[in-house]
């Protein structure tokens, strides 16, 4: 498999190939976000892996520019930076899964075998009432209207479409979207919930996502 190392440090860019090659993968490495999108036109990838600081496109903006193609190579990100906000950004921009620096490349190497495990598994389909998603494309409909989500937003939303009509702790929840780099407590799920109602509510339709007070949220048709 191909997995391409985007870093514009020349030294964490060749420690990368050399590990990855030596795992038995083949790699083609690029040093900056704009190198990244030459590489991707030539020649697909099979993961990405994409620093975000650096110079000119940084790996936010080639991150939305591939997302934006439509290009649904998965996207592991690489951060020094250790604030939520700038993981969220990450997630948000279309990247899969995030890694702050300084890692350990032991953790490397499983965060890229479980986002291929996953690609590998194939592309779903799916549904609860009129709730479709599509886990390849990215598309999501109620009933025949389409609802645009960012990538958070869908990754919550598939969350309880894989478990419908089971309440889910807010841990379970939060702890699967956001690896647990913030705690139960904070407001953020509660946030994107109420972007996801609204969304999802949009047409007038009736709502899916309710509250479990005390406890978390399930989908369901009907009222708790």
């Amino acid at each position: 498999m191909l997995i391409g190392v985007v870093d514009d440090e020349p030294a964490v860019r060749d420690a990368l190939a050399r590990a990855l090659t030596f795992e038995g993968y083949d790699v083609a490495t690029a040093g900056d976000g704009a190198a990244a999108l030459r590489l991707l036109a030539a020649r697909p990838v099979d993961l990405l892996v994409l620093d975000v600081l650096m110079p000119g496109t940084d790996g936010l903006a080639a991150c939305r520019a591939i997302r934006a193609a439509g290009d649904t190579v998965p996207v592991l990100m690489l951060t020094a930076a250790d604030a939520v906000g700038d993981r969220v950004a990450g997630l948000d921009a279309g990247a899969d899964d995030y890694l702050p620096k300084p890692f350990a490349l032991p953790e490397l190497l499983a965060r890229i075998r479980a986002l291929l495990r996953r690609v590998q598994s194939g592309p779903e389909t799916l549904t609860y009432a009129d709730l479709r998603i599509d886990t390849a494309t990215r598309e999501v409909h109620r009933g025949t209207r389409p609802v645009r989500l960012t990538r958070t937003e869908f990754t919550i939303l598939e969350i309880f479409l894989r478990h419908p009509r089971q309440v889910l702790y807010r841990s379970t929840v939060v702890d699967a979207v956001w690896g647990g780099e913030i705690a139960s407590t904070s407001n953020s799920l509660d946030v994107y919930v109420g972007y996801l109602r609204r969304k999802l509510e949009a047409g007038g339709e009736s709502r899916l996502l309710h509250t479990a007070r005390g406890i978390g949220y399930v989908l369901r048709d009907t009222p708790l």
